[in-house]
């Protein structure tokens, strides 16, 4: 089994991700500590006197049942900011969070610790309706929790101590009136939750709570190799199988990967995807084979993005298997980066997939849907995507190929970068790029104070055109094969510099229930047009080139080469096609009517 790395050793370098990383973090900083509390200070009856137009609102407003779900996330993401890059501004913010946190629950009594009334809950014990309070916890026991992990502060764990005691008494109480409530309310995340915390404390306290929530209807209809997805609501689901991993993880008792295995089997195997990774429409899952049909400007909610992507990292890390990594790169670039905006860091709550789309941009303060929650916690996970460990071997995997750095141990830095020059940190000209046009030029260096032996595995992706083209020092390897979706290196390592060349295809796919519509991507990059309809294209038959020429010119932004830019030729209408994750205003169209070339 693979290990996730301690990321308090790994951060990003300068390049695509770093900037919207940074864009993120600069956001975290800029909302007001007072108004992340709004809601904790209202149940604890803390006076703020404050105009409401000066709060959050949107699903912070303090007329939403779901109030108060954004902290949590906030602790989450700036717990993970915190361990990468020792940020002592963020530290500060967040340590006065839980002060207040702890504040507010001693004012609840002891051991309630909501944003929202204890009665919520009883809503549950009565089967009527109310907006998912257990995700609303959830949420903020999580962030709590990262807070203690990540970011050291034992206050938090205090907390989550007491707030821990009061589910152990109502989960008690609805095992002799309704055990149904535990199951409702949106609960799914409480699982790996509870075992998260036991892993972390080995308080029995939290195995307790992780048994009583270890019971739901998803998993005996996985385990009869039945669809409990289809038209279901998606983001409710996934948390379940994130829980079974977290089991998997504590117990390794079979049954649980099992589980995880057949949701996965039900969400992906079994069931097509968007040419981005997305399977949801309006937050549900499709059907299979019903992808065309669903096409409209709810596609793709991001929460589910995020949270399959957490999943396939638990799944990698239990089964080493390549194609969970080639999973969460197509999802980086058409999700995570596709559904931010590249200028505010604003998340777009769905990725509209039907022609002339556009996207549409959460605000700072006054919207606070639950993906702009995930949002502000997905840019921070990047540097444990790129990483990874085997726990019994002396093997590193590079996963992603992302800007980053890993300190591996005292001895060993592992670094890498696109091997081309990087232009944001405030140079204006360099003379030397090596005529180097491509992104997927990579440059891995290997510092060790002492020479070291181990293996460096070096994933290639599933979208590579051909042989990988590899040095090391200069010198060519030569018969660059994958086994496994892996080319390993096993040497002494010293100073050395691998420099690597991924070539890749430009492909087109298309839909189950609609084959005449095809989408065009370059490696794991989909492009998006720049036009308000579906023009169609004229193309040969499975030969996008016939139909797009590759266009470029000099910038001096993040690269020096505009990347992934495409051109229309032999057209009624020629237009240009750029990354999906570059389109912020402008209408754009994904998927186009397909014409064979005579």
């Amino acid at each position: 089994m693979l290990k996730q790395i301690n990321i308090e050793n790994a951060h990003l370098l300068p390049g695509l991700f770093k900037e919207r990383a940074d864009l993120n973090r600069s956001y975290l900083m800029e909302l007001k500590t007072e108004n992340l509390l709004q809601n904790f200070y209202l149940e604890a009856c803390i006076r703020t006197d404050r105009d409401i137009s000066e709060m959050h609102l949107g699903w912070e407003s303090p007329t939403c049942q779901l109030r108060g779900h954004f902290l949590g996330h906030w602790l989450s993401a700036a717990s993970m900011l915190i361990a990468q890059n020792n940020d002592c501004e963020l530290k500060a913010k967040l340590d006065i969070i839980i002060d207040e946190l702890e504040r507010c629950q001693k004012l609840n009594g002891g051991k309630w610790i909501g944003s929202v009334p204890e009665k919520y809950f009883q809503c549950l014990e009565k089967n009527e309706y109310i907006w998912s309070p257990q995700y609303t916890l959830h949420k903020t026991l999580l962030g709590l929790y990262h807070s203690a992990m990540y970011a050291k502060n034992e206050k938090a764990l205090d907390i989550l101590n007491n707030a821990a005691d009061w589910y152990l008494d109502w989960t008690a109480d609805m095992q002799n009136k309704n055990p149904h409530a535990v199951y409702s309310g949106e609960e799914g995340g409480m699982l790996e939750v509870w075992a998260g915390l036991y892993q972390l404390t080995g308080n029995e306290k939290y195995l307790t709570l992780a048994e009583r929530y270890s019971h739901p209807s998803i998993f005996k209809k996985l385990a009869d190799g039945g669809d409990p997805l289809s038209n279901c609501h998606a983001n409710a689901s996934i948390p379940w199988a994130q829980g079974a991993a977290k089991m998997y993880e504590i117990t390794d008792d079979e049954k649980w990967l099992g589980l995880v295995k057949s949701f996965w089997k039900c969400a992906v195997t079994d069931r097509e995807a968007f040419c981005t990774g997305g399977q949801n429409s309006g937050e549900f899952w499709i059907p299979p084979h019903k992808l065309g049909m669903f096409i409209g400007d709810r596609t793709q909610e991001f929460c589910t993005v995020y949270n399959m992507v957490r999943l396939a990292d638990y799944l990698f890390r239990f089964t080493g298997d390549t194609a969970y990594l080639d999973y969460i790169e197509k999802n980086l670039y058409n999700g995570f980066l596709a559904q931010q905006n590249k200028f505010t860091g604003m998340p777009a709550y769905f990725l509209p997939m039907k022609s002339g789309s556009m996207k549409k941009w959460g605000s700072k303060t006054k919207d606070f849907w639950c993906c702009h929650g995930t949002t502000v916690q997905a840019h921070t996970i990047y540097p444990q995507l790129c990483f990874y460990e085997y726990s019994e071997k002396n093997r590193l995997v590079i996963g992603q190929y992302i800007n980053s750095e890993y300190k591996r141990s005292e001895n060993v830095t592992v670094s890498q970068s696109v091997d081309m020059k990087y232009y944001n940190d405030g140079a204006s000209f360099d003379e030397h790029d090596d005529s180097r046009m491509s992104r997927w030029y990579i440059k891995l260096n290997v510092r060790a104070d002492k020479p070291e032996s181990f293996t460096l595995s070096l994933r290639i992706p599933e979208w590579t055109q051909g042989a990988p083209i590899i040095f090391i020092n200069g010198e060519e390897i030569k018969n660059v094969t994958s086994k496994n979706g892996y080319f390993d290196i096993d040497r002494t390592w010293k100073n050395d510099t691998i420099n690597i060349y991924f070539p890749a295809a430009l492909t087109i796919s298309s839909l189950p229930d609609m084959p005449k519509l095809t989408a065009f991507a370059e490696g794991p990059v989909v492009l998006a047009g720049l036009c308000e309809k579906d023009c169609g294209i004229c193309m040969k038959d499975g030969e996008p080139e016939s139909a797009l020429a590759y266009t470029t010119e000099h910038t001096y932004s993040t690269f020096p080469w505009q990347q992934s830019v495409y051109r229309t030729v032999g057209q009624p209408e020629n237009f240009d096609l750029v990354p999906l994750y570059d389109i912020t205003d402008e209408p754009y169209t994904v998927y186009f009517t397909k014409k064979n070339l005579s």
